[in-house]
Formats: C-alpha cells, structure tokens, sequence
C-alpha cells in the first residue's frame, strides 16, 4: 500500500470533519443560547449549558449558578433548566415536589405558560436570526445588482477579443433594446448560441457597436458539493471548452450536453488561466426546485453560471438588506418544506434527503471554497435546524410547542405517562430518520 497517496486523502478527511464541526457547534450554540438566554429573562433557572454531548472535558459555574460545560462529543448541545430530568426537559417531578413554591416558579415546569413557551421558541428563532444577520451582512458587503445592465468585472475567457469593460451601460443585444437589467437578461436568455453577440453600449458618454462573447458563456461560477464537478476538481472561473470533443459556447450548451448524456461519463476540455485540461466526471440525476412550484428531475454536474459580466452593485442600506435576508431565509424555508412535501408524497426521490455525512461533505467543500462560502453554508444550516427543530415531533422543539397549546386550551398539560409515551416514539422516529438519511448518504 502507497501511503504517501493516503496522506492528501487523509487530510481531505480531517479538513472535512474540522469544518462540520465547526458549522454544527455554531448552529447549536446559537440555538440553545436562545433557549438559555429567553429562559432566564423569563425567570427560569438554566442548570447547565452544555455544548456537546458526552463526558464533560472543561465547565465553569457562572455567578447564576448555571454550569457551562463543553463535552466530548461535538454532536449537538443542550439547556438543562432547574427540574428539567434530562436534556429534553423531561419533568423531574420528584425533585421539583421538594422545592417551595417560589423555586418552582423558577423551573421549566413550574413556569408560566407564556414564559415556557416563550423559552422553547427562542431556540429556532435564533437559529432564523443567525441566518438573516449573516445574509443581511452578505448583501451590506457585496452589495446587490442595479437595475441598470451597467457593467462591472468582466470574467476572463480564452480568446480576446472587442469587449466590453467595466462602467459600460448595455443599450442593446443584437439590435433588442435593454433598459433595464432583468431587460437584458430576458433578452439573452432568448438568444441562439453562438460565440459572440453584438452590443450596443454607451461608454464615457458616447454610444458605440462591439461584438462581444456571448452573453452567458460556459464560465463556471460556482462549483456545488458533493457533485461530479467537485469531484474532478473543477473550480470557479473555469471555462468549458468542448464536451466529448464537441465545441461549446454557452452555459446552454452545456447544460443540454450534460442533460442529454443519460448519466453517461462525460469528458470535459476546460480552460484554466490560459491552460486547457481534461477532466472526466459523471453527471448525476437530481430533483431542482422550480420558480413556479414544484420539482424538475434532471442529469446534472454540479456547475452553475452566470453572465458574462458582473453587474454592477450597489450597497443597499440596512433596511434594505434586513428585508432581504428575511426574504433569503424565507426561500430557504419555502424550497425545504416543498422538497420535504414533494418526498413524502413520492414525486421526488428520497435521495434528497442527506444525513450527517453528506452535510458533512458539503461542510468541508464550503469551507475549502473559501470562508465566504463557508459562512454563507452555516447560515443555511442554521435555517434547516431553526425549521427542523419546529417540526411538531415529541423530543424537539416542535413537540414541545404543541404541548404547551394543548395545555393552554385543555388548561393542563398531558399527564405524565402521556408524555413519556410521547417522548419515547419521537426519540423513535427521529432515530428512525436518521438511520435512513444515512443510507441515503452511503447508497444514494
């Protein structure tokens, strides 16, 4: 066995634990600071702040009384309030019968309603809040395209030739007037492939004719993971020369080669910094949310696209970019419960549903994309554990909620042995769920 071979593999290992355990302890510590945090404002003592799972490696005891506890196992975290029996908040009913009754309005169940519901809200909320904050933070930084097709970086291809430059406003493509950005883009899209495209721009006050490349050329823009494109190594800013010996022009182009090929192996020319290289990879079949609803099933790479240019951007003011972070989270929301609902009922293949391993794999390719992508990935998977943990089942967050409206319309809460029952076929079908989405993982 060659064991130097090992080493890059090894290491590509290790660098994609490290990353899904960072991306995993901020999304818990964030949630469960929001259970902790609204709990106390509500007066409800919090026991232990646990992050992690397991034997407990370091802890310290606040001023309050609450021990911070970082355990062995980075596999989640949890708030013990005071009468809490487990990490689930299970009632302790023996020990809460022993304290006084201005103790007991300080446990999780002896709480008022509002404040014990309030306390398990606040832990996907968060969760929500993490997500907005950093897409808002996004936006405020890279800023967000003007409604102008004015242009910004213009993306390297191969061959040079007449083109645009930056601050060019596009008047029109191929003789279609383009007033506006989305104009400009309808209108592209409509174009027949083809190397090149002619412009009418205003430059420096002047109006002038340049025949520049195509207005969506087989630049990559991203690379998505796990995907065959990750996998051959392809990166942002290559361009796909030829698929199967066959020239390419467009991004349509190739998106209808990798379409058409059935899941065969494709063989790609791809140009990089002005050297070409091979790169062989197999497309894989995918479910694709649509703009209009619903799911499309296609053979795809792992590539997405782009303009030829970056337009433009402005810096949107925080308003602006708060209402555009909520609206980013939201899709995020929208997009899961629809794949989740188009899974269950048999339209699409439960092969969507990833586990920890393939969350894993995507946590290490974010963060070798560079920590932009890295912290854009955790504010997604802060959102998919912010609306997991709603779901109404028994153990998480969801269950409880239900619990706490049952209680304010029947004025008692379940009783005891309703509870554990409860309890006890949540924690079974969340472990039932898990087994599944790791076969999914390993046979998907």
């Amino acid at each position: 066995m060659d064991i130097v071979s090992l080493v890059p593999q090894f290491g590509g290992v290790i660098w994609t634990i490290l990353a899904f355990v960072v991306a995993l302890s901020i999304v818990v510590a964030v949630h469960e600071y929001g259970h902790y945090i609204v709990g106390r404002w509500s007066g409800i003592h919090a026991e232990v702040f646990s992050l992690g799972m397991g034997p407990v490696i370091a802890s310290r005891v606040d001023r309050r009384g609450t021990r911070w506890q970082l355990a062995a196992f980075p596999v989640g975290g949890y708030v013990r309030f005071l009468g809490d029996a487990d990490a689930a908040s299970s009632r302790a009913s023996v020990s809460v019968h022993k304290l006084n009754e201005q103790e007991r309005g300080r446990t999780m169940h002896g709480a008022p309603l509002w404040a014990r519901a309030a306390t398990v809200a606040a832990g996907p909320l968060f969760n929500f809040a993490l997500s907005i904050l950093v897409f808002c933070a996004f936006f405020m930084v890279k800023g967000v395209a003007t409604e102008l097709p004015v242009v910004g970086e213009v993306k390297s291809l191969p061959e040079a030739s007449q083109s645009l430059e930056e601050g060019d406003r596009i008047l029109a493509i191929d003789g279609q007037e383009t007033p506006t950005l989305s104009d400009f883009v309808q209108v592209a899209n409509e174009l027949p492939p083809a190397p090149t495209a002619a412009y009418r721009i205003e430059r420096d006050g002047a109006e002038m004719d340049v025949t520049a490349p195509y207005p969506f050329p087989p630049v990559v823009d991203a690379v998505q993971a796990p995907s065959g494109a990750h996998e051959a190594g392809i990166e942002a800013g290559d361009v796909v020369l030829a698929v199967n010996g066959a020239p390419i022009a467009s991004f349509r182009e190739l998106r209808d080669a990798v379409g058409l090929s059935n899941g065969d192996p494709l063989t790609m020319t791809v140009w990089r910094a002005g050297e070409t290289y091979e790169a062989s990879l197999t497309p894989r079949r995918m479910d694709i949310p649509l703009p209009t609803g619903g799911f499309e099933t296609r053979w795809l790479i792992g590539l997405s696209g782009g303009l030829l240019f970056e337009p433009e951007t402005r810096t949107p003011g925080p308003l602006e970019a708060i209402w555009l972070g909520i609206q980013q989270t939201i899709t995020i929301i929208t997009t899961s419960l629809s794949g989740l609902w188009h899974m269950v009922t048999g339209a699409i293949s439960s092969c969507n549903l990833q586990g920890p391993l393939g969350i894993a794999e995507i946590s290490g390719a974010a963060a070798s994309q560079g920590a932009g992508n890295f912290i854009w990935f955790i504010a997604m998977l802060s959102t998919a554990v912010g609306l997991m943990n709603l779901f109404p089942v028994p153990i998480l967050d969801g269950g409880h909620l239900v619990f706490h409206a049952y209680e304010a319309v029947a004025g008692k809460p379940p009783s005891d042995r309703v509870l554990r029952v409860l309890m006890t076929g949540g924690l079974a079908v969340l472990l039932s769920l898990m087994v599944f989405a790791v076969t999914n993982d390993l046979f998907c």
